[in-house]
């Protein structure tokens, strides 16, 4: 069955009514995902794509329970993907989280720091989970997606498959490439995730392997980590308290930050380092906990194939 989206799963798109929401919707619709309609302030009573638009997700919440649509639906099924400008991000997600939504993923890039983090505060008080923000989404093949990852259906069709191995991603180009990779070798994915490359995750490593060790479809999991952050030691602590036992094949990028002079800006906020944490060291600590690293992430198909 895999983890985060089932055949139940029905999305709202915040935002559905601005270019990318709209073309997200249309993704996700054509990938056979349950978009049940959408919210933009001030839009409420038109449609997109044939879907109902609501000012307010409350509105939207309390239309859908209340049999609006003449369907049997739980709010534990809902799902908001949001589609707002950066300045915006911060009152779509209470929004959502004060609905009672539990899962949201947040597309939006550049969502300031401290708007991050009291998201993040305000959805563990209400045991919400966050998928972002900079997170293109997350496909279970074969079952739906919830935003854009993968491209076109044409596209996604061709990168993903069902099967058994689980991806998590920083990298939006990455998790597709991953996969692509995974296919190549003659295997599916029970679920891919692009966790976004934000400083802080909404949903880290950690978080969603504790979802593939209980998944009876997933048996192994891929990482692509980074140099930057320290979401990696995590994993090694995971590992350590028996809390995930899978194999894992995991793939650190940036060593070569190391030959850089100490200060240079590269990539994105994620990549922040702090002294003593970077690729090398987290490399070394995984190994250390039977992690198979990878020195290059062409690698990682190889190392997880005797699994699948």
């Amino acid at each position: 069955m895999s983890i985060l989206i089932t055949k139940n799963t029905k999305v709202l798109v915040q935002g559905i009514t601005g270019n990318e929401g709209e073309k997200a919707a249309k993704a996700m619709l054509e990938y056979g995902t349950d978009v049940i309609g959408g919210v933009r302030p001030g839009k409420g009573g038109e449609e997109v794509l044939g879907k109902p638009v609501f000012n307010t997700v409350a509105e939207s919440v309390s239309f859908f329970m209340s049999g609006g649509t003449g369907r049997d639906l739980s709010v534990q099924d809902l799902v908001s993907t949001i589609y707002v400008p950066p300045f915006a991000a911060k009152a779509a997600i209470l929004e959502a989280i004060d609905a009672g939504i539990t899962q949201i993923n947040t597309i939006v890039e550049r969502v300031p720091i401290k708007d991050t983090a009291y998201c993040l505060a305000a959805a563990k008080e209400r045991s919400a989970h966050i998928i972002g923000p900079s997170s293109l989404g997350y496909i279970n093949p074969g079952v739906g997606r919830v935003g854009v990852v993968g491209g076109p259906k044409a596209q996604a069709d061709e990168i993903f498959t069902p099967g058994s191995i689980g991806i998590i991603s920083r990298s939006g180009g990455m998790t597709n490439e991953i996969a692509w990779q995974i296919r190549k070798a003659g295997m599916g994915q029970s679920a891919a995730v692009h966790v976004g490359g934000d400083l802080l995750m909404g949903t880290t490593y950690a978080d969603l392997l504790r979802l593939f060790e209980q998944d009876e479809q997933t048996k192994a999991v891929v990482v692509f980590g980074e140099h930057g952050g320290s979401y990696e030691f995590e994993i090694v602590e995971m590992i350590e308290k028996g809390e995930f036992t899978k194999p894992l094949a995991i793939y650190v990028g940036g060593k070569f930050a190391n030959t850089l002079p100490e200060g240079m800006n590269i990539g994105h906020a994620g990549a922040i380092v702090e002294r003593g944490k970077g690729a090398t060291e987290k490399e070394t600590a995984l190994k250390a906990v039977g992690a198979l690293v990878a020195e290059d992430y062409e690698q990682l198909a190889e190392l997880v194939k005797p699994f699948a």
